[in-house]
């Protein structure tokens, strides 16, 4: 048999399983840059449930161009709402719109689940009077996500001063609650390593965190059934992602490569599901990203039973190219994902069951 057909042979299961796996999916698509001429791209999705259940989109509208925030001067972040688990979608709204000049991007939200408020965080630059200068700014919304606050700039809060020249942003997609309140986030110095930045006051006021976590770059947050925080980062050159461990609140971590977590440098999301704390059956963390080493393709969601020390295989969600994801979860128990589909052409919202991730087995491994 030639080689040819040998790897055809090895290789077309994993093809038809992935389009299998797809197969039972609905991509809805909520900003696609082809429905819009005025606009270049639609990029760097963020999804959050509300308090009331409703699900809240955002993500940057790049006008001119798709560049990042430093190479544009008109970046603004809309938003699309649904309040039926994401079956239909409100008119994209306009969240943030500065005048020509002055850009609004990387979008990132966090539902304080004690007051309601939903506090959505961006990076802002002034590209005519202080281009790559990166300022942290803040709008809330008590209302659901259905109106929004004028922006307040947090910068001198969870940054130093020192750092006003250096290339820093706050990670998009999503921060956390911890149990015990606290409201807790990541932003990224590339020059000084990652940290994160906290609330204790529901939101009036932050601080810095003021341990670099290093290597890492785009990183997520979560609360471990201890009460330890573990970071989950995007590394470059890596092909894998690089996992950080705190039990003393941010002041001290430890830092190793996870080669289980495949990834080309990307952007990804990592969410508690539930956990036995607060009444389920289980501990279970869920896991997304572009599944591949060297390539934003294969979009793919992974659930962990044992707080983040083993995951299970990758389950594709889109097999194709793809990139940044967000990740919340349902009324009804489902998964929300919300990701940048086709080379940032579309983005999409697909709903996924537990079953459907863990192939009806939704058992400790």
């Amino acid at each position: 048999m030639k080689l040819k057909n040998i790897l055809l042979c090895l290789f077309l299961p994993f093809v038809l399983k992935a389009q299998s796996s797809e197969k039972s999916l609905e991509f809805i698509s909520l900003f696609n840059s082809d429905e819009n001429e005025e606009v270049a791209c639609y990029r760097i999705p963020s999804i959050a449930k509300a308090n009331n259940g409703d699900l809240i989109a955002v993500i940057d509208e790049r006008v001119p161009s798709c560049g990042d925030l430093k190479w544009s001067k008109d970046i603004n972040i809309v938003g699309r709402r649904s309040k039926d688990n994401g079956e239909t979608w409100t008119p994209i709204e306009i969240i943030v719109d500065y005048p020509f000049g002055k850009s609004a991007s990387d979008p990132s939200m966090i539902v304080d689940k004690i007051t309601g408020e939903i506090f959505l965080f961006f990076n802002y630059m002034d590209l005519d009077k202080e281009k790559d200068v990166y300022y942290f700014k803040m709008i809330s919304s008590i209302d659901h996500g259905k109106t929004w606050s004028s922006p307040i700039d947090i910068t001198n809060q969870i940054s130093k001063l020192e750092w006003k020249q250096d290339f820093k942003f706050i990670t998009s997609g999503e921060g956390i609650q911890t149990d015990s309140g606290t409201l807790l986030h990541t932003m990224v110095n590339l020059k000084n390593g990652s940290h994160l930045f906290a609330s204790d006051d529901h939101g009036k006021n932050w601080y810095l965190i003021d341990t670099p976590i290093l290597p890492g770059d785009e990183s997520k947050v979560v609360e471990l059934a201890d009460g330890s925080w573990m970071v989950n980062s995007r590394v470059s050159k890596k092909g894998m992602r690089y996992v950080h461990r705190s039990i003393n609140q941010g002041k001290t971590w430890i830092s190793n490569p996870e080669p289980q977590l495949v990834d080309p440098a990307c952007n990804a999301s990592i969410i508690r599901y539930t956990s036995i704390k607060n009444g389920s059956d289980k501990n279970r963390l869920l896991f997304s990203n572009a599944n591949s080493s060297d390539s934003r393709e294969n979009l793919s969601i992974r659930i962990s039973y044992d707080e983040g020390k083993t995951w299970s295989e990758a389950k594709t969600v889109y097999a194709g190219k793809a990139a940044y994801s967000s990740m919340c979860i349902l009324s009804n128990g489902d998964i929300g994902l919300f990701f940048e589909k086709d080379e940032y052409k579309e983005n999409a919202f697909v709903r996924l069951t537990l079953d459907w991730l863990s192939n009806g087995k939704d058992e400790l491994k």
